[in-house]
């Protein structure tokens, strides 16, 4: 009979407990440190335990649109708004509809929340329209020899698109008569393709008042020309009223800032491309020019528009070879064009950090499908969720307090290793939660804490696994350290089954839930996966070192590994080996 290796390990066995004990530690103390190192000590709060802000959205439909405020609509306006906001890192916050035509938006206090109350309701309807003409932002009296070459406050050049220029934006504020008569009355015949494809305008079903499907251009113009000459771009009302109800196949007239508290306005003529056949769009310093602009990718049919329209401009002299960026009726920018441009564009203008950013990711998600006028905004107190906290946190001291009082009436001296993982396991979960907040926006809310007090059942239910397997090892009759080594690849297998039992179960809810809920499995999941880490690398080596010590070693009475107590009796060697022949005779036989 060979003999035995020497240095073999026992089944399970670690030879190293402390290699694992400080693995955590140094873990332990780099999270906190972290933690402390960014400023973040507590966790982000949800609505519901901090407050905030809900806002109250009407769905407004276009005169013979009403059909348009509709369930696919409004349901494409809440995922719209709900990325816009939670894009700016403002997580937990809650957009459902409400009735027919209302969107309730319930924002968290915090950070960003200024920001996402200024973006929900915003329309973000985008188009490039060509340019016809420019004035300043008042009306002037009619051009005179003294006065045609002096405007009173020219507005100041505007940085161009990518591969476009402006410098000559503070030119002549307005283009001649006849240059912007043949311009318009050009757009008034001819308009350019539109975004949808539909390129001619006597097709529409619906009359506007007068008999003829399409204006005639003579009085088109004249009505336009009338509105251009008379719109004051200096009045807010005026300047938010322009443009509003026009359609993307018509010429309209729109205000636009130069630069902060100088305006001018401007005849555009029909959209050629619109924020629907924008890919992605990301505010960026430009390091050169050291302003911030927003980046803007087109997809493949949008690119074909761009530069269609971009192709014919260039031929075009100022004002008629700019394009107008127009965003809610507002011009943000208008460059010339010099070159054809296709693939990618830039908007230039008075934008500060926060103002490209934000409109980056306006344009990121899309436009929304109707228009929304807020009904009222309204602050949310957390007094309620306080109370109900409170009385979760009262709950999950109760339920604490009752494990661990059975711990140490059932098992003495080992409830102090269950305690003790308990306290690492809640030491790392608010560590985590606490980094989470500013890393990915994470906000603990009333769920979530109901999932961190399920989790303390799940982690003691570990402890009581392996604790088991090493009494029904004293019980054949083996000494405390080899009992803990075997025992423990029988709990490391049930353990392992029942954390993914528990993880699957919490992903599953996380992936099929909106809202809250999302909150209650998303602690379980992280508290799941931490049961295993604590188990692994701090209770395992804990009871390996423990087990070679008098108290635990020996069975004392109040260590809870008592042979006598345990019921255990001694291995009957002798008569195993005795029997052992008498076993191979029916074989022989």
């Amino acid at each position: 009979m060979a003999a035995p290796k020497k240095g073999r390990r026992p089944a399970g066995g670690q030879s190293r407990p402390g290699r694992a004990l400080a693995l955590i530690l140094i873990a332990m103390v780099a999270l906190t440190g972290g933690m402390f190192w960014s400023g973040h000590t507590t966790p982000r709060l949800g609505i519901d335990l901090a407050g905030g802000t809900s806002i109250t959205l009407k769905a407004k439909a276009e005169p013979g649109q009403e059909s348009a405020v509709n369930e696919t609509n409004m349901n494409t306006a809440v995922g719209i708004i709900e990325r816009r906001v939670n894009g700016l890192g403002v997580s937990e916050a809650e957009v459902q509809t409400q009735g027919r035509e209302n969107i309730i938006v319930n924002i968290p206090r915090g950070t960003n929340e200024k920001q996402a109350r200024e973006q929900v309701g915003t329309t973000a309807q985008l188009y490039f329209r060509p340019v016809l003409a420019v004035a300043a932002a008042a009306p002037q009296p009619a051009p005179t020899a003294s006065s045609s070459g002096s405007p009173s406050a020219p507005p100041k050049p505007s940085p161009s698109a990518s591969g476009a220029t402006a410098g000559e934006k503070s030119a002549t504020p307005t283009a001649t008569a006849s240059t912007q008569g043949r311009a318009l009355t050009e757009a008034l015949k001819a308009p350019t393709p539109t975004p949808t494809g539909s390129a001619s305008s006597s097709t529409t079903p619906k009359a506007t008042g007068t008999p003829q499907a399409t204006p005639t251009p003579d009085a088109a113009q004249a009505a336009l020309e009338q509105k251009f000459a008379t719109l004051n771009c200096l009045d807010p009302k005026q300047r938010s009223a322009a443009g509003q109800g026009v359609k993307p196949t018509e010429p309209t007239v729109a205000c636009g800032e130069d630069a902060p508290g100088i305006w001018s306005k401007y005849l555009l003529g029909p959209a050629a491309v619109d924020g629907k056949d924008v890919d992605d769009a990301k505010g960026a310093l430009d390091p050169q020019r050291g302003m911030w602009i927003v980046n803007m990718e087109f997809t493949d049919a949008g690119s074909k528009k761009f530069q269609a329209i971009t192709s014919k401009l260039a031929s075009q002299t100022d004002p008629q070879n700019r394009f107008a960026i127009v965003l809610d009726g507002e011009v943000v920018s208008a460059p010339s064009v010099r070159t054809t441009l296709s693939a990618s564009a830039e908007i230039s203008g008075n934008f500060n950090q926060q103002s490209a950013q934000d409109l980056g990711n306006i344009l990121s998600y899309g436009a929304l499908p109707l228009t929304f006028e807020t009904q009222s905004v309204d602050t949310v107190t957390a007094a309620l969720g306080g109370d109900q906290l409170e009385a979760g946190l009262i709950a999950g001291a109760i339920g604490l307090g009752l494990v661990i009082v059975y711990l140490v009436a059932y098992y003495r001296g080992l409830s102090l290793v269950a305690i003790l993982s308990l306290g690492v396991s809640a030491l790392l979960t608010y560590v985590i939660m606490a980094l989470l907040g500013p890393a990915i926006g994470f906000a603990l809310n009333l769920p979530a804490v109901c999932g961190a007090i399920v989790a303390i059942g799940i982690t003691a239910d570990s402890f009581i696994v392996y604790f088991e397997r090493i009494r029904d090892e004293l019980r054949e009759g083996r000494t405390l350290r080899p009992a803990v080594e075997r025992a423990w690849p029988r709990a490391r297998r049930t353990i392992l089954v029942s954390d993914f039992v528990s993880f699957l179960a919490a992903a599953v809810l996380f992936l099929v839930t909106v809202g809250k809920v999302q909150g209650f499995a998303f602690t379980l999941g992280l508290t799941t996966l931490l049961d295993v880490v604590v188990v692994f690398l701090f209770t395992k080596p804990v009871m390996t070192m423990l087990a070679k010590t008098k108290f635990f070693g020996n069975g004392h009475p109040w260590s809870g590994l008592d042979p006598k107590r345990l019921g255990a009796k001694p291995p009957l060697r002798r008569a195993r080996r005795a029997t052992a022949p008498a076993a191979a005779d029916p074989k022989e036989a």
